[in-house]
């Protein structure tokens, strides 16, 4: 679990029983940068001495930690992201400025710096990065995907088998709930119409399970602050993870197994 928004503590993130939360540095006069960091050096010893660890995380940007604990182990990595955006900005081009619409460009090797290198993140090839689902892209960041070798596919069950099938090395399989259409799912943070559908996104996630099962995969729960609580927020973690193979169950109390 890593309960965080770049450096926002989430409130009232829902913890499955038994998950071991991520705290990560609580030193206020160190910099945002260095925190996030510190928080990402501990998922990475984690994942790396982790058999298919699942991580809940409350961005997207969580994902360099798990991958650069997989790199640990495992030479060659496909990364498998299923999100309704591209997460493809980078400085250079972002007009919000926003870390965690670069998390699919810095795992490209792209703005490396102030964290990849941090972490010992080595750049994931584009041949081998996967982008499924991807709509709702500002302009320059459609060109950026369209100047790559990113493979690009819409949420089509058949398709995304085959994609799967073709990877090379170990899967890192990440999912952000903004892939379902944000008419499906309640409650998004950053919604995107014209999406597929909760079955179908399930469906896909069963596809891909089925064909190569991963090594590691994320669920990025970015959901409102009035709804993160919720119980409708649960079922759906619960059925996203179900379906990438992962039982999730929940105490009353909401209360993980500790904190690292």
């Amino acid at each position: 679990m890593s309960p965080w928004h770049l450096d926002e503590k989430i409130e009232g993130f829902p913890v499955p029983a038994g998950a071991i939360t991520f705290t990560g540095p609580v030193d206020r006069a160190a910099g945002e940068v260095e925190r996030i960091v510190g928080r990402y050096r501990d998922i990475a010893d984690a994942v790396a001495e982790s058999d298919r660890p699942l991580v809940l995380a409350g961005d997207c940007l969580t994902a360099l930690g798990l991958v650069a604990g997989l790199q640990r182990r495992h030479r060659e990595l496909s990364v498998i992201w299923l999100d309704g955006h591209g997460d493809f900005n980078t400085p250079a081009i972002s007009v919000s400025g926003y870390l965690a619409g670069m998390s699919l460009a810095m795992l490209t090797g792209r703005a490396p710096e102030p964290i990849c290198e941090r972490l010992g993140l080595r750049p994931v090839p584009d041949e081998q990065a996967v982008l499924i689902g991807a709509r709702d892209l500002d302009p320059a960041e459609r060109d950026a995907l369209d100047g790559s070798r990113v493979r690009r596919l819409a949420a089509d069950s058949g398709a995304v088998r085959r994609a799967v099938s073709q990877s090379c090395g170990e899967i890192y399989l990440h999912v952000d709930v903004d892939i379902v259409d944000g008419e499906d799912l309640p409650g998004l943070k950053f919604p995107a119409g014209g999406g597929p559908s909760f079955a179908l996104v399930e469906e896909c996630l069963a596809q891909i399970v089925d064909a190569v099962p991963p090594r590691a995969a994320s669920i990025s729960c970015a959901w409102t602050p009035d709804r993160i609580g919720d119980e409708s927020t649960r079922l759906a973690i619960t059925r996203l993870a179900a379906a990438i193979g992962a039982e999730l169950e929940w105490s009353a109390d909401g209360a993980g197994s500790g904190e690292t």
